[in-house]
């Protein structure tokens, strides 16, 4: 199982902070840095248009901390296809691809927030069919070198060749996913890795699902091995319990509850988030043997997890807090997994 952390890289300026944007960014790619020397398998920038967050170009971002790393896989976490131009996006991961020699990757997904649509003056009518054609084409130029290609929101392409071509024989491509049966469905029948978003609830819950696109898949005539599945969720490690709740309670409460205003949900309460941080619940907090143990308890839940990421941004966490959590899951907590999964 790869272990790693996926950022949306916090504008601590829109959080209060006086470190400045500029500065925000130069202390992520010191903890992209810090998580490859540290023995993470993967790091992955997400995408949004908003004031909290510098991670709009996520492929920028990548290619930075690319320059300071050896061995980490550097992945799009997600990029938000419906809203960006396939062509582009394929060019710009395999450009990161050539630059890290093999380390790029791309997480497709709609994303959890809309701001993207508006921005690039698309309509939110056309939300799942921007993002099916728009994916289409992203594994049509994936896999051909020339293509032929015809639809809706784009200008056709006739014999159109498109460079560069990444290092890899074939540029890895995940598709995010939240709880749609139909996303996991087409997952499977396309044959592609699946990464999974669990923020709420209990995640056994999603095993029929996760069922679900290993039999699309398995009737697509797509191997078993092939069908990946990864588990994206809301975490932090402290040195214990105890710490890492009293260090990450306070900021997730106030990032909800922003969050919650915009979408007309109710303020949370300590009895959901002892719910959520439940053995079974979807956040994956407490100190390295907690959460080992609740990783590979989610994955035994789901059939087996070949890739599991923390979401640490959405608590607001300093960027100290952020680093000790970067140490404890490279020193403690993969070494409780690679011990766990021996037996």
């Amino acid at each position: 199982m790869e272990i790693g952390i996926d950022s949306f890289a916090t504008n601590f300026t829109a959080l209060g902070s006086k470190i400045n944007s500029s500065e925000s960014l130069r202390l992520l790619l010191q903890r992209i840095q810090f998580a490859d020397e540290k023995g993470l398998d993967v790091f992955g920038i997400g995408e949004h248009h908003r004031k909290e967050f510098l991670d709009s170009a996520p492929s920028v971002i990548l290619a930075a901390a690319a320059g300071t790393t050896q061995r980490i896989k550097l992945t799009s976490a997600v990029s938000v296809i419906g809203a960006d131009d396939p062509v582009r996006l394929f060019q710009n991961y395999a450009t990161l691809d050539l630059i890290t020699q093999g380390r790029a990757e791309i997480v497709v997904g709609r994303g959890s927030f809309v701001d993207a649509y508006p921005l690039f003056g698309l309509n939110l009518e056309d939300y799942d069919a921007l993002f099916a054609e728009k994916l289409d084409l992203l594994l049509q130029i994936r896999d051909n070198e020339t293509v032929n290609w015809n639809g809706r929101f784009r200008p056709a392409l006739k014999d159109q060749a498109i460079y560069p071509r990444p290092f890899q024989e074939k540029l890895p491509i995940w598709l995010g996913v939240g709880g749609t049966t139909q996303s996991f469905v087409r997952a499977g029948r396309l044959g592609l890795p699946l990464m999974v978003a669990v923020i709420g609830g209990e995640t056994h819950r999603f095993r029929p699902l996760v069922d679900l696109y290993r039999e699309s898949g398995l009737e697509a005539g797509h191997k078993l091995e092939d069908l990946k599945v990864g588990l994206h969720s809301t975490g932090f490690v402290g040195a214990t319990t105890s710490a890492s709740t009293k260090i990450f309670l306070p900021g997730y409460t106030k990032a909800m509850n922003n969050i919650g205003k915009e979408r007309g949900w109710g303020p949370l309460t300590q009895e959901h988030f002892e719910r959520e941080t439940s053995p079974l619940g979807a956040i994956v907090l407490g100190g390295p043997e907690e959460v080992a143990e609740k990783i590979i308890r989610h994955a035994k839940a789901l059939g087996g997890i070949n890739r599991f990421t923390f979401q640490m941004d959405v608590a607001n966490l300093e960027h100290e807090y952020l680093m000790e959590a970067i140490e404890l899951i490279g020193d403690k907590v993969i070494p409780i997994i690679r011990e766990m999964e021996k037996v």
